[in-house]
């Protein structure tokens, strides 16, 4: 999960410094998929499509078309948001994935899990307050593309719990990774710009970042319980900062911190009562 959460980080900043270089957020997000799809490629020639087949097509779309989705606005808002704020906003998925679980899942949530999702939102709040104080409470397209991240990555987490145990990891990220290609190509091939020699190796990293991060995440909750696995995800805050500081000169203002905080610990609550749960159904 530590692995996990620092590449994570590194593939925002270099997605940061590719969108504010200038290149289409679309055209980062085809190649994000597609060179995460090269090291799928040993799999694929040992064992052809064969290797990669599914009984669950439909799943494996819609699970692509939210992550694709997510890619897009996290994105966008890096071009212009702080780094360590939209690593903040991401902070948000558990709270998301309280609402879409009763949505989609159907399962039950108490009523201590919907009123830390409730503190959790307003802990958004605060952090987006100054921005809406200072804009005349018109919401910024960047903010609400940080929210959607969230929660397209909320929803694919969800949709994972509808696999089977048996469907593999190099499946589920071969399928999302070709629908990422077919999804994302016509607009990234309608704006392409021709990348330079850094801008190509900006690119891949991208990919292999994601594509090694992605795993990392995987094998985390496959190896453990959530409650303890999933805060050291919060280490990718810190790193945020000093990458946001380091390279791009941003430093976070004080809402972010306070809203921040308000966001981890309500997601913290959540994650431990989840398992108090789990552990009482056994």
């Amino acid at each position: 999960m530590l692995a996990a959460a620092f590449g994570f980080t590194c593939n925002a900043t270099f997605v940061k410094m590719l969108v504010q270089g200038g290149m289409p957020v679309f055209q980062v997000a085809f190649a994000r998929a597609f060179f995460a799809l090269l090291p799928l490629l040993p799999f694929l020639v040992a064992g052809g499509f064969g290797a990669f087949r599914t009984s669950h097509p439909l799943t494996h779309l819609l699970r692509a078309a939210c992550g694709a989705g997510a890619m897009v606005c996290g994105f966008y808002a890096l071009s212009t948001l702080p780094l360590a704020t939209v690593m903040v906003l991401t902070f948000t998925v558990p709270l998301f994935a309280v609402v879409l679980s009763v949505l989609i899942l159907g399962e039950f949530v108490g009523w201590r899990r919907w009123t830390a999702t409730l503190v959790g939102f307003l802990g958004v709040l605060v952090m987006i307050l100054p921005r809406l104080l200072a804009e005349g409470f018109v919401l910024e397209w960047p903010l609400l593309a940080a929210l959607g991240q969230a929660l397209g990555i909320a929803t694919a987490v969800i949709l994972v719990k509808r696999f089977p145990a048996r469907e593999s990891q190099p499946v589920m990220v071969f399928w999302f990774c070709f629908a990422s290609i077919v999804i994302t190509a016509p607009l990234a091939l309608a704006q392409w710009q021709s990348p330079t020699a850094s801008q190509w190796l900006l690119l891949a990293a991208v990919g292999f970042t994601g594509f090694a991060s992605q795993s990392f995440i995987i094998k985390a909750y496959r190896s453990g319980e959530a409650s303890f696995v999933a805060p050291f995800d919060y280490t990718k805050l810190p790193i945020a900062v000093l990458a946001g500081w380091l390279l791009f000169s941003e430093l976070p203002d004080w809402a972010t911190y306070a809203g921040g905080a308000i966001v981890i610990a309500a997601t913290l609550y959540i994650l431990r009562r989840d398992a108090v749960v789990r552990r009482g159904s056994r």
